[in-house]
């Protein structure tokens, strides 16, 4: 099919505009200028132009040509000079008039198709992912998606986000249209703010929010950050999220593992890394699905009042179904805890929308980093989002996600006890995953049993992934953007590959 044909400006010129633009040095389109035509060869000088960017590819077929008279009046010459050079390139089949559609591009030499350069299949999944896997991973085709860190895609609330947006723009002001501030559109900072004080218990003014785009982009800030303030280590949880390991690797030295158990990070392991910094996941531990519990919790917190600074990466606190709501870290001791959320997981990650809170001596090198890095996030989907948490239209998205997330949660479980007997189900209360652990004579590694279930079009994420300690085999599944027929239908699977490795 032909691409749409293009358009160069209305036809529609008054005499004295005609006379204007007769002045100009050449016009922009295919940036021609008549007095580079020899003496006496205008119409030939511009036919041969025209064909060789029908032939070069600057004028695909579909294209709609400028109008004869307004072309002549940016080049300065008789409106007989472009007609008579469209018309040869009709004679030659390159261009066809279409009455009030113009004239249009049709046909153009093919070039010779160079030969394909034969590129090796990623190994997706190896014992040590490269920053490049989780791309590979989301191009890999399969029939079922079971991997994690992806909402209900297909409840997206398009009917009040589009309300949202011509409210949004019935309302604007013009100025609200030039460079804004770099800390995030004045209205959500102050929607946030409103959010994270009902939602996370966080109290927070406004002025210290920092939009983001999405976890990542904090992440990479607080990465710059600390390089500037001399820090170049901080431990992460082990088992822990390979890509938030692999955002701070990048800007740091080291990044330590720390085991976690039942009760979440060991705060002991945490002081002999000597680490100054630690991400966390508190709220529900990413695999493991552990929430930090209170002992544990007072004893991190001690080591963050001795000097300990806490990243705090609440990922999916808001999505819970068996258990109470956890404070965040932050509520407890700002001055030691930079928080980041998003709404990745509550709308889709594709808005590439968080914020991020960090204590008064963090905040002038973040904002810096932010500054450099993109002079702040796009303005209309912020204040759009800003009135979808104002309106209370993002309460109702959380309730509504919450119920169909709980079936399909409870979906999964019951596959995985029809299938897969032998494993354990590890951090069903919250979240958009769950974890497996298999039984250590699996037979084969979780990332050959991934490799398998790929083959034969169901995606997983193994387990050894996200863990660097030794750590029992398993998988990580994600259930949220998936029916439930589909589930049972993937579990299946892999209860199928589990049986004849062993």
């Amino acid at each position: 099919m032909a691409p749409p044909s293009r358009q160069y400006g209305p036809v529609n010129r008054s005499k004295s505009e005609a006379v204007d633009r007769s002045k100009e040095l050449g016009a922009d389109f295919l940036q021609l200028d008549a007095a580079d035509a020899p003496p006496g060869g205008l119409t030939q000088w511009l036919a041969r132009r025209l064909r060789e960017a029908v032939a070069d590819g600057r004028l695909p077929a579909g294209t709609r040509l400028p109008a004869s008279r307004v072309l002549a009046a940016e080049l300065g010459v008789s409106r007989g000079v472009v007609t008579d050079a469209y018309r040869r390139l009709a004679e030659a089949g390159q261009v066809a008039g279409r009455g009030r559609g113009g004239t249009v591009v049709v046909a153009g030499p093919v070039p010779a198709a160079a030969p394909p350069v034969p590129r090796p299949a990623p190994v997706i999944f190896r014992a040590d992912p490269d920053p490049e896997v989780f791309g590979h991973l989301r191009a890999a085709p399969a029939r079922i998606d079971l991997t994690p860190g992806v909402p209900d895609l297909a409840a997206f609330p398009r009917g009040a986000w589009l309300r949202a947006e011509r409210a949004v723009l019935d309302g604007l002001a013009a100025h609200h249209l030039g460079y804004g501030d770099v800390r995030g559109a004045p209205a959500l900072r102050e929607a946030v703010a409103h959010w994270l004080a009902r939602n996370r218990g966080i109290r927070a003014d406004p002025d210290e929010v920092l939009v983001v785009a999405g976890t990542a982009q904090a992440l990479a800030l607080l990465g710059r950050a600390l390089g500037h303030l001399g820090i170049t280590e901080a431990a992460v949880e082990d088992p822990g999220s390979l890509g938030a390991r692999q955002q701070l690797a990048h800007w740091l030295a080291a990044t330590p593992p720390v085991p976690v158990d039942a009760q979440g990070i060991r705060v002991d392991a945490l002081r002999a890394t000597g680490a100054p910094a630690v991400l966390l996941t508190p709220a529900h531990q990413y695999p493991t699905g552990v929430v930090l519990g209170g002992d544990r919790r007072r004893e991190l917190l001690g080591w963050a009042s001795e000097g300990g600074l806490v990243i705090e990466d609440d990922y999916d606190a808001e999505h819970r179904y068996d258990r109470p709501p956890v404070p965040a870290l932050r509520a407890a001791l700002p001055n030691q805890v930079c928080y980041a959320g998003s709404i990745s997981k509550l709308l889709a990650p594709a808005l590439r929308t968080g914020w991020l809170l960090v204590p008064p001596r963090l905040r002038d090198a973040v904002l810096d980093a932010k500054r450099f890095a993109d002079l702040g996030n796009p303005v209309l989907p912020q204040l759009a989002l800003a009135r979808l948490m104002e309106s209370g239209e993002l309460d109702r998205h959380l309730r509504l996600l919450r119920r169909r997330h709980r079936r399909r949660r409870d979906a999964v479980i019951a596959a995985i006890r029809t299938h897969l007997p032998g494993a354990t189900v590890h951090g069903a209360a919250a979240g958009l995953h769950l974890m497996l652990t298999l039984p250590e004579e699996l037979g084969r590694s979780d990332t050959e049993l991934a490799a398998a279930a790929l083959a034969v079009g169901v995606k997983v994420q193994p387990l050894s992934w996200h863990a660097r300690l030794p750590y029992p085999p398993g998988l990580v599944l994600g259930y949220a953007a998936v029916s439930p027929g589909e589930i049972e239908e993937g579990v299946a699977v892999l209860g199928q590959l589990v049986r004849r490795a062993g």
